[in-house]
């Protein structure tokens, strides 16, 4: 029986007190016997945290008396194991690096497609304006390798800071194109998503929550495989659960 609830979320949000703010969550995580590991940076927060489902609940209704917080909505999945071993908080130069300091989500975001339109779009071949869809996986190359959306482009990076190089070898291709950048909840695909308009990219989007968020309101379609998750139960299925790792 899946007595575990995992929570996965995040948010670019100037954080001036990441230190302190690293010392309070622990405390609270610990309190409530939480497992996972929580990212903290000046440019926000990322986390990931498993437990029963009322302290995780906790945790996050305390999270949101934190106005920086309050409209975090993280997305959901469940397991019959505690997928983590222990409870991190860790105070990073990034919440995920690309070591590209002129993106800055928390000054703009790109704009974000959801789940429901990107099926649809990839449904009739096109966007709603008649253009080429592309799908772009930002992830790492073990990721892809468990599972991604079909035809989607896929650069065989190994870590999220050879994406801006592969990005402009590529730009060309990209061109005259609908892109929806995509990656395992959002947080990589925001990012993509920002250097591609800034490199000159018009018609750019990035899928709103991620694989995670496309499995939980869509059925699936057009994913094929697994979605590599950063824990024990290493994949999750389009039911948004626990699927062995491909041979």
């Amino acid at each position: 029986m899946n007595t575990i609830l995992n929570i996965s979320t995040y948010k670019f949000v100037p954080l001036s007190d990441a230190p302190a703010l690293r010392e309070l969550l622990l405390q609270r995580a610990v309190a409530l016997n939480l497992k996972g590991t929580i990212l903290l940076a000046e440019e926000g927060i990322n986390l990931f945290l498993a437990g029963p489902a009322d302290d995780v609940r906790e945790f996050v209704a305390q999270l949101h008396t934190d106005a920086r917080f309050a409209d975090i909505v993280p997305k959901e999945s469940w397991s019959d194991t505690q997928p983590f071993k222990k409870m991190l908080v860790k105070v990073k130069g990034e919440i995920i690096r690309m070591n590209h300091p002129t993106i800055q989500p928390a000054q703009g975001r790109a704009p974000a497609v959801a789940p429901a339109t990107v099926k649809r779009w990839l449904d009739q071949g096109h966007d709603d304006n008649g253009r080429p869809v592309v799908t772009l996986d930002t992830r790492n190359d073990f990721e892809v390798n468990e599972g991604t959306f079909a035809g989607a482009i896929d650069w065989r990076i190994t870590k999220f800071t050879e994406f801006p190089d592969a990005l402009r070898s590529h730009l060309d291709d990209l061109k005259d194109k609908t892109v929806v950048s995509f990656c395992t909840g959002g947080i990589r695909c925001e990012k993509a998503a920002i250097l591609m308009r800034e490199e000159g990219l018009e018609h750019v989007y990035q899928l709103e929550g991620g694989i995670l968020k496309y499995f939980e309101e869509t059925d699936g379609s057009h994913y094929h495989g697994g979605c590599f998750v950063f824990d024990e139960r290493r994949a999750l299925g389009a039911d948004l659960q626990t699927v062995g790792l491909q041979a």
